[in-house]
């Protein structure tokens, strides 16, 4: 009946390499845009922007120009 022997060293090591994977798989998940879908994504909401702007029935008010 003998036990395995364990590196602390490395199974510290391991876990942390561990961790560090999940961490890196959720901020994939939360930022992993590649430059072409932001690009994508920033143009058609200025499209957005532009389309909307351009069927206001009157310009918008600015503020502090009463007096």
């Amino acid at each position: 009946m003998s036990a395995d022997i364990v590196n602390l060293r490395q199974a510290r090591k391991r876990k942390a390499r561990a961790e560090a994977d999940s961490l890196a798989a959720a901020n994939r998940a939360l930022f992993g845009r590649s430059k072409p879908e932001r690009e994508a994504q920033d143009s058609a909401r200025e499209k957005a922007a532009r389309h909307l702007d351009s069927h206001r029935r009157e310009a918008p008010a600015r503020s502090g120009d009463d007096g």
